[in-house]
């Protein structure tokens, strides 16, 4: 496949959206000279945006607030949006009609000269990647970071050459639409396997399916890099064809090792935390200290760890990794720091979309700050995943101060779990609802005292209320500047 292959085909684009990725699409089909058609469920209203950074594309036609069949039918290639399930009418049209339906990133992976390096998990991809990305910059200085992070991978394409190494941030639902090309990255890296999506997916087994992918396809030369302390990923190992590297936040790991699962190819000790030390291998070389972390959570203790993992596959020297550790900080949306107000820290963690995450995130806030118990002030609520919420709310009834919650599917479901937690305990845990993010950040600062967090970490998806959840972090940033 080449880019010159696209010239004068009947393209259509089955998705927009409001994050970006679809624009990079149209914009890399129409520079090959393609014929674009961009359908959308959205209206015109809805995508706006959308549709204002496209304006100078002349000659591409829309539909919106609707699909029709005939452009499903009467095309030579389908481009989806890695969200429309494969179960669509319309992708069932167009395979009847002998259509190939394709991702951007199934294209990426057949044009990409470059070697990739994967990063997938239920949590801490994106934090990963980049990390991955920042690490490798100043060794590989044309290194590209691209991905699951608002935009299509396939504007990056004219930047990569053969040498280039490629950061790619990889979700479920991209893994599977590398299916048909049968490819898997070079380097591939699985943070964790936590329930997620199961309002997408029939169960978890079909989860996990996609989410092996990132790995099914490799060679005896490639790599994969696994977090030890997942058992869903120690049980995966055995199915891999590929050099298997572990890290791990417990020390015991390295006597562990011995008495791994055999798998094709022999493990290995990556990256891993020895009392106050990070060390990569079996040779013990130090890398860092904890200290040298600026991340919150001990979450991010196993995300820095994969990324050490494969800075050292590509000879990145410590002293590299330690002044990157130095001054990363991490990335927006995640356990961030917006504002102190009165001696309040406000703080935006809007990529908690699963409880895990929001757990992880009153865990780490109350270690870093030392906090007692009941000094968080906790926004929540949101669109329902199927998830469970059980541990969560007993999490809640222990540790925060008062439970403001947000419109959505799942907030029901929450403040149930919440009162069975608290259920004769003796618990008075205020729990409140309200309409906008605006007026429960107003209602958080009447009752913040100093010392207290206002931590945004819904635990949830966003949508149903907000666009995605970039905008969710954005109204409450916004509203926090307005107190």
């Amino acid at each position: 496949m080449t880019i010159q292959d696209f010239r004068g085909k009947r393209v259509t684009v089955m998705g927009i959206g409001l994050h970006g990725g679809g624009l990079g699409v149209i914009n890399f089909f129409y520079q090959a000279g393609a014929k674009i058609l961009a359908t959308d469920l959205r209206t015109r209203r809805e995508l706006r945006e959308s549709l204002d950074a496209l304006r100078n594309f002349h000659g591409v036609r829309y539909v919106l607030g609707q699909h029709r069949e005939e452009d499903f039918k009467n095309a030579d290639l389908i481009i989806k949006n890695p969200a429309v399930p494969n179960e669509s009418k319309f992708l069932k049209i167009a395979k009847k009609a002998g259509v190939p339906i394709e991702t951007d990133i199934g294209i990426f992976f057949e044009l990409c000269p470059a070697t990739i390096i994967g990063v997938t998990g239920s949590r801490g991809k994106s934090t990963t990647a980049s990390l991955i990305y920042q690490f490798l910059k100043p060794k590989h200085p044309d290194t590209v970071l691209a991905g699951n992070i608002r935009m299509s991978v396939l504007e990056k394409l004219q930047e990569i050459q053969k040498t280039t190494l490629v950061v790619l941030e990889l979700s479920s639902w991209q893994l599977n639409g590398l299916t048909p090309q049968k490819k898997s990255p070079q380097v591939s890296v699985i943070t964790n396997i936590i329930h997620d999506h199961l309002d997408r997916y029939n169960s978890m087994k079909d989860y996990i399916l996609d989410k092996k992918v990132i790995f099914q396809f490799q060679k005896s030369n490639n790599f994969l890099v696994l977090n030890y302390d997942d058992e869903i990923l120690k049980n995966l190992a055995p199915e891999a064809k590929s050099k298997i590297y572990y890290y791990s936040i417990n020390a015991q790991t390295i006597g562990e090792l011995e008495k791994l699962p055999k798998t094709s190819q022999e493990s290995r000790l990556g990256a891993y935390l020895a009392g106050e030390s990070i060390f990569f291998g079996a040779a013990k070389e130090k890398i860092a200290e904890l200290s040298d972390i600026k991340l919150i959570g001990r979450h991010n203790i196993s995300n820095v760890l994969a990324a050490v993992t494969v800075a050292k596959l590509f000879n990145v020297p410590a002293r590299i990794i330690k002044k990157t550790l130095n001054s990363f900080e991490g990335l927006s949306g995640r356990i961030q720091l917006i504002k102190e107000i009165n001696g309040v820290k406000y703080i935006n963690d809007t990529a908690s979309t699963i409880p895990e995450a929001a757990i992880a995130a009153i865990s780490g806030l109350s270690s870093r700050y030392c906090l007692e118990p009941r000094r968080i002030i906790l926004i929540t609520g949101g669109a329902d995943k199927n998830l469970d919420f059980r541990d969560f709310a007993a999490i809640l009834a222990k540790q925060t101060k008062a439970v403001l919650m947000l419109p959505g599917t799942a907030t029901q479901k929450i403040e149930n779990q919440i009162k069975k937690a608290i259920f004769n305990k003796k618990i008075k845990l205020p729990i409140k609802r309200f309409s906008s993010i605006e007026k429960t950040v107003s209602f958080a600062a009447k009752i913040a005292k100093p010392g207290d967090i206002v931590l945004l970490s819904p635990g949830c998806a966003s949508f149903g209320v907000f666009r995605n959840q970039y905008e969710r972090g954005e109204k409450f940033n916004q509203a926090v500047n307005k107190l």
